[in-house]
């Protein structure tokens, strides 16, 4: 296995920007640095990597992971019906940590597990994920941990436990937050917070003070496990387990 590519030094970051953007073309899962923790990501219009990504994990189709953007106007090719609230978060909010829950494009042909027609995307604020994100377009991008073990906060810690499931490491530093994203679901109705992570829920409504439903405790059943995968199905939101990360 290839050791991972220090993102610190200007050259290694260009030759495993490379690598990783190679690999994801051919429909390998690559490890990436977020402004949360870090991420095991696929191509997400490829329906055999983001099984890749999945069975690197150890999670089933139930569990689908989240998109990552690289600009906050993709939202538009891959989401519809989105509420201005939604605009609202995003202007405040991305990039960054906050993960939300949207209505799929009907006409996209990906396959991402069984989302119910949803999508939960977010834009991290990591120049290196930004970078291979402008490369490779949209991916499939769950916590680089192995499922029901903590995430990764340190390249090492995802190399640990993923091994030679992965093509390609990119080693961007200890993770800036090591907290999962905030979730919240827009997918029907008013807005909800599925997890509270880096963002606390009076930030969000103190950005955006409209479009909320009645403020309720966080679901218990919310995943535990970090950036993105809080298992929605289970929280009754209609959608089948959009995952968050990184």
């Amino acid at each position: 296995m290839r050791p991972p590519f220090d993102c610190a030094d200007p050259v290694i970051r260009e030759r495993g920007l490379s690598a990783a953007h190679n690999a994801v073309k051919r429909g390998e899962v690559v490890v990436l640095p977020t402004d949360t923790v870090y991420g095991i990501g696929a191509d997400a219009f490829n329906p055999a990597a983001v099984q890749r990504l999945l069975e690197a994990k150890g999670r089933g189709r139930n569990m689908p992971p989240p998109v990552l953007v690289p600009e906050t106007r993709t939202i538009d090719g891959l989401a519809s019906s989105i509420p201005f609230a939604v605009r609202e978060l995003i202007d405040a909010f991305w990039p960054g940590a906050l993960t939300i829950v949207c209505r799929a494009q009907p006409s996209l042909s990906w396959d991402l597990g069984d989302t119910n027609g949803t999508v939960a995307l977010r834009m991290p604020l990591h120049p290196v994920a930004l970078e291979l994100l402008k490369r490779t377009g949209p991916m499939a991008v769950s916590s680089a941990n192995l499922s029901g073990h903590p995430a990764a906060n340190l390249v090492t810690e995802a190399v640990e436990q993923l091994g030679e499931s992965v093509r390609v490491y990119l080693d961007g530093g200890p993770a800036t937050k090591g907290a999962p994203s905030t979730i919240v679901d827009a997918s029907d109705g008013p807005l909800r917070v599925l997890r509270v992570g880096a963002i606390s829920e009076a930030e969000l409504r103190a950005a955006v003070p409209k479009g909320w439903a009645e403020l309720d405790e966080p679901d218990s059943n919310a995943d535990p496990e970090a950036d993105p995968e809080p298992q929605l199905e289970t929280e009754g939101t209609g959608a089948s387990a959009p995952q968050t990360s990184g």
